[in-house]
């Protein structure tokens, strides 16, 4: 037997252990482990140690030259996140023998009742959101997040609000697991409460998709979160500060042919058909996963003038009727023969928006207008900050700029 043998224990103490492991207790000449793991052993008559400077007084021990069997008591597996990590960047590994319990995390699954082969593990023990806030706008989920007396349930769920996702989580707050006092439930995030919780809590975040009240909906800037998009790509889509932002340079009218290239998730097309229920929207988009991601959104907003068109622009362009606005979102290398295509199809008021993320779209666009002398270009830049929850502070999260180029002939009138 290796003279540190290191025990995970779980709530309920002693009558959660094995029988083979409780013999490895029993032997123990030093019990070491914190007050509250200690007190499942009160009539153990073995030395006791506290927590304090542990691994080097075990580091110590075992150069003893036959050193007395040391029973270290931890929570849950010593390996996870725990404090086995720690005597094995001082003690040799063949000195430890780990025997783990069932780790809160594992627990905390099994109560809500999930899968978590891919689940996301996170520790905000001592430590920042900052982590959790990057994976959760990448949409990973499920997510197991190990809180502490700061980054508690509540705040987790007010880091959540802050940022504004485009898809909505639920949580599940797992307390006091395996104790007689256990306590598990679920919220949406937005229903969390402020409440006290008990200092063993582990918060589960799983992404759900829940379909919008469509009376609630605004009829202009849709939250991000009520669109459907890409599983693997939650917040590739154009953020609602800039669909708004689209909106307004459009010039909308009622009763216009309006096409929307690189559509992506259909967002501004589902904008575009809600704000002119009688306008035609084309939403052109090259995937087939795209594609048919707008036709979902499209139905879960109550679009029906919206006509999906799976393609390249600007081939898949030719049978469309002739447009009186134009909205470019992407243009996958083609952008100057779309504008040349849109400049040819449109009437002396149209008007076209490029959304432009790059400087060298940026660069082309500035070619093609200066050769095509009839059309002027109007640029704005939209740098868009949030602010997001850091602890009980909060601070500002800034978005990718984007610039918008607005397009119309210099003799339109407009």
């Amino acid at each position: 037997m290796t003279p540190i043998q290191v025990i995970g224990v779980g709530l309920d103490g002693a009558a959660g252990l094995s029988s083979t492991t409780l013999n490895v207790i029993q032997q123990a000449a030093i019990l070491a482990g914190s007050d509250r793991l200690l007190q499942h052993f009160p009539d153990h008559p073995a030395q006791r140690w506290s927590l304090t400077n542990l691994p080097e007084r075990l580091r110590q021990q075992v150069t003893q030259p036959a050193p007395a069997l040391v029973v270290v008591l931890t929570s849950g597996d010593p390996l996870f996140f725990g404090l086995g990590r720690q005597l094995l960047q001082v003690i040799p590994p063949e000195l430890i023998t780990f025997h783990p319990h069932v780790s809160s995390v594992q627990l905390a699954f099994s109560r809500a009742k999930l899968p978590w082969q891919d689940a996301t593990i996170i520790s905000a023990h001592g430590r920042s959101l900052d982590r959790l806030a990057a994976v959760v706008k990448k949409g990973a989920s499920p997510i197991a997040v190990l809180t502490d007396p700061e980054n508690t349930p509540t705040a987790i769920a007010h880091l959540l609000r802050s940022l504004g996702l485009p898809t909505p989580y639920q949580m599940w707050v797992c307390e006091n697991l395996g104790g007689a006092d256990e306590r598990v439930r679920q919220w949406a995030i937005a229903a969390v409460p402020a409440g006290e919780w008990r200092a063993l809590n582990v918060v589960i975040l799983q992404r759900c998709d829940s379909p919008p009240q469509l009376a609630t909906v605004p009829l202009l800037g849709i939250p991000d979160s009520a669109f459907l998009s890409f599983r693997d790509r939650p917040g590739l889509m154009t953020k609602r500060a800039v669909r708004v932002q689209i909106l307004a340079e459009l010039a909308l009218q009622t009763h216009q042919v309006i096409w929307d290239i690189g559509a992506g998730t259909g967002s501004v097309s589902v904008e575009l058909a809600r704000l002119v229920p009688t306008a035609q929207v084309w939403a052109i988009e090259r995937t087939t996963a795209g594609a048919e991601l707008i036709r979902q959104n499209a139905a879960r907003f109550e679009t029906p003038n919206i006509q999906v068109v799976a393609g390249q622009a600007p081939t898949v362009l030719a049978d469309l009727p002739n447009p009186d606005r134009v909205f470019i979102g992407g243009s996958h290398g083609q952008l100057t023969a779309i504008l040349t295509h849109c400049s040819e199809h449109l009437g002396d008021t149209g008007v076209i928006v490029v959304a432009l993320a790059t400087l060298e779209n940026q660069t082309e666009l500035a070619q093609w207008q200066s050769d095509h002398s009839p059309w002027t270009v109007a640029y704005q830049q939209l740098t868009i900050a949030r602010s997001v929850a850091v602890g009980a502070f909060t601070r500002w999260n800034p978005l990718n700029p984007v610039i918008l180029a607005t397009l119309r002939r210099s003799d339109s009138g407009q």
